[in-house]
């Protein structure tokens, strides 16, 4: 079993360490990290996931962003320790996180990820919605926390300020 938690700063080295052991170097070059650049990341839904030993095996975090003119959750990066895959703790951070953010009121979620993984946990293609290239437009993902969230939500996604 896993103890399921928001993140706090003594966390963050070893959410790092996992975040470099399971993507590819250079990984906050992609697009996704200048919208995270100096932005603090959205208290409550970053979450890890320990073992029963106090091992880190998994995180989660959510940053807000703007969609045009309205606001929305980018989530990522997730990710779950090489050892751990298979076990359903990705499942359980997405599933997870996702209910919190339901339940402080934010109205939609984006990401950038692969379409058949995220489409289980209700995740659709945005169109209309514009990462900062090189991002693929097919890899830009959402869903709706209420009703109709992303109805008419369009335009260039950039950073809150």
């Amino acid at each position: 079993m896993f103890e399921l938690r928001p993140e706090t700063a003594e966390d963050w080295w070893e959410v790092e360490a996992l975040y470099d052991l399971c993507f590819a170097p250079g990984r906050e070059a992609l697009s996704s990290y200048r919208l995270r650049d100096g932005i603090t990341p959205v208290s409550g839904l970053c979450l890890v996931a320990r073992d029963p030993s106090g091992i880190v095996a998994g995180a989660i975090r959510y940053w807000p962003v703007m969609v045009g003119q309205e606001r929305a959750l980018l989530l990522g990066p997730v990710a779950v320790h090489p050892t751990r895959q298979g076990e359903g703790l990705g499942g359980l951070l997405i599933h997870g996180s996702l209910d919190k953010a339901r339940e402080q009121g934010w109205p939609r979620v984006m990401l950038v990820g692969d379409a058949p993984y995220y489409a289980r946990f209700g995740f659709e293609r945005l169109d209309g919605v514009e990462m900062p290239p090189p991002t693929n437009p097919d890899r830009v993902l959402g869903i709706a926390l209420r009703p109709d969230a992303w109805a008419g939500v369009t335009g260039h996604v950039t950073k809150v300020t």
